[in-house]
């Protein structure tokens, strides 16, 4: 059944690829003749354009995170794994692939523009406002959920072993490997294809040296406490999203990408040719409330694979620094489509690893970080690896998705901020990033541990709402461009039904505590306060695009802004 699944969702993706990916980019009328913003403008921090082979391992690192690992590793458990596999493979070809995808081409097109700035062309500047806010809200949710989930990974133990302190030593082995890579290809020009030989196989030693850490290091390490590695991480952060862009985001991106491709081998083949039969029910259903834990199919499922069919986050980042790299138009279609669906491709594999435990395992309890890694461990088990260096090898690819999103999240809310307030000095991109990761800091220390689970049902729901807002950017620029919408139209209709019915469910245990006068835990308060914030800013952008879209002609285009065409 679990080889069945897999090829199916291959078969599934592949075809989706090659037909729809390429109608998408016929209706999008790619021009490579024209000349894209990170080769015009190439200022070496922001605008460096990157062959797309390097910029499709970079977009794919940062976009994967633990999304597509956690999401349906959490939605199979609760549902059942087919209604799970069913959303990503619709959800990723018809409705994030096509979000991905044209908000990288709208971006492209439009002078490499934020999302924000094209809402504020073809919208008004109070929407652009709005939206901007919505963003980084929604940004602030993903440094908190990723934050704390990685935490929780560098203090992991389980009963054979503590694995946490070596997969933190992996960890900053590897930034350290993507900062000399970006000094070699950008300072000395080395060749990229010698370069990634050598520094592929150095990804595998760092680690290695994450297992033969010495006793004491181990000790001290465990030492630390999640909170205490959560401000490391916000520390983190803070530097690297401040760093050139070339220094470490492209290259720790790109090695991130390569190792993205070899744990998906890994888990392929291990899901292949591993002989372990599907045990965990297809269906965890009564009715239309979970058994396992009493949740609603619709709307939760949608907000809970989050990344792997769907997620506002990646119209962010191709519009926010893709954009900024990308060398010649018909690029955006394997890194904006094909990149999503590559996407698509871990959830199903994550998912693989819940298929093949039994119903009632003492698995089923673990974090999905684990969940995960043992599934991949186990693969490697059959062909001789040790159990200790291949859950390490798991664990360091689940961090090295999480570290490629934190610090680009990190940037991208700071350029919002900047734009906001107009803060253009290197004083006010210190200024904007500290105010950004000031939420994230209040709430992880406010939260009890494994303050995600508290996180995960309002970040799922912002990032799925804020796709849907995207998607309505997107159709404005095109509609008000002479262009038929209804290829982002009818996705958006969709995920903002479902999204705004799951900010009302989270909303109400805090509206009802309010009324009656009793207590509420912190979560249920920034739960209340945040979904509430969040969904006036919803409808209210919801009004101002109506308005828009009934003003009467397109508007006239800007200097030097491309067209739609």
């Amino acid at each position: 059944m679990i080889v069945t699944v897999l090829l199916v969702s291959v078969v599934v993706l592949a075809v989706a690829y090659w037909t729809y990916g390429r109608f998408l980019a016929r209706y999008l009328s790619l021009d490579d003749s024209q000349i894209t913003p990170a080769c015009e403008i190439n200022d070496g921090v922001d605008f460096v354009p990157a062959q797309r082979s390097m910029l499709l391992g970079q977009h794919f690192s940062a976009i994967s995170a633990a999304g597509p690992i956690v999401g349906p590793i959490l939605a199979g458990i609760w549902f059942g794994w087919l209604p799970a596999l069913l959303w990503i493979l619709i959800g990723s070809v018809f409705i994030g692939g096509v979000h991905d995808f044209t908000s990288l081409v709208a971006s492209v097109k439009n002078k490499a523009a934020s999302i924000g700035e094209i809402v504020r062309t073809h919208m008004s500047r109070t929407s652009q406002i709005l939206f901007l806010v919505f963003v980084w809200m929604a940004l602030d949710y993903v440094i908190i959920a990723f934050t704390d989930i990685t935490a929780q990974t560098f203090a992991s133990v389980t009963a054979d072993a503590a694995f946490g302190p070596g997969v933190a030593v992996s960890s900053g082995l590897y930034l350290l490997l993507g900062l000399s890579m970006g000094v070699l290809l950008y300072r000395f020009k080395t060749n990229l294809t010698w370069t990634t030989a050598l520094f592929i196989p150095l990804v595998l030693l760092t680690i290695w040296l994450g297992t033969q850490l010495p006793a004491g290091l181990t000790d001290a390490l465990l030492g630390i406490s999640v909170k205490q590695w959560e401000l490391i991480l916000l520390a983190y952060c803070l530097v690297a999203s401040l760093l050139p862009m070339w220094l470490l985001l492209q290259p720790r991106g790109y090695l991130g990408g390569w190792f993205l491709y070899l744990v998906m081998g890994v888990a392929l083949l291990g899901t292949l040719f591993g002989g372990q039969p599907a045990q965990y029910p297809a269906l965890n259903l009564d009715g239309l409330a979970s058994a396992f834990n009493g949740k609603l199919l619709f709307p939760i499922l949608f907000i809970t694979v989050a990344c792997g069919a769907c997620s506002g986050f990646h119209g962010i980042i191709s519009s926010g620094t893709t954009s900024k790299q990308i060398r010649k138009q018909s690029d955006t279609k394997a890194v904006g489509y094909g990149a999503m669906l590559l996407e698509g491709l871990v959830a199903v594999l994550a998912l693989a690893t819940v298929m093949i435990l039994a119903p009632g395992d003492e698995a089923l309890k673990a974090e999905p970080s684990l969940i995960f890694a043992k599934g991949i461990a186990g693969y490697l088990g059959h062909v001789g690896v040790s159990f200790h260096l291949a859950l390490s090898f798991a664990l360091l690819a689940f961090s090295t998705f999480v570290y490629d999103t934190l610090d680009v999240c990190t940037r991208l809310a700071r350029y919002i901020l900047q734009e906001l307030f107009g803060w253009q000095s290197a004083r006010g991109a210190l200024l904007a990033t500290g105010l950004t990761l000031l939420l994230p800091l209040v709430f992880l220390m406010l939260t009890k541990e494994k303050g995600y689970v508290a996180a995960w049902p309002i970040f799922g729901t912002s990032n799925q709402l804020l796709a849907s807002l995207t998607l309505l950017a997107v159709s404005v620029w095109l509609m008000r461009s002479g262009r038929n919408a209804i290829y982002t139209l009818l996705p958006m209709a969709f995920m903002l039904v479902m999204t705004l019915w799951a900010l009302v469910t989270q909303i109400l245990p805090f509206g009802r505590a309010l009324a009656a006068g009793t207590s509420m835990t912190a979560d249920v308060v920034i739960s209340g306060v945040m979904g509430s914030v969040l969904l006036v800013l919803a409808v209210w952008l919801l009004v101002e695009a109506w308005s828009a879209l009934r003003r009467a002609r397109p508007p006239a285009v800007a200097p030097g802004t491309a067209s739609a065409a």
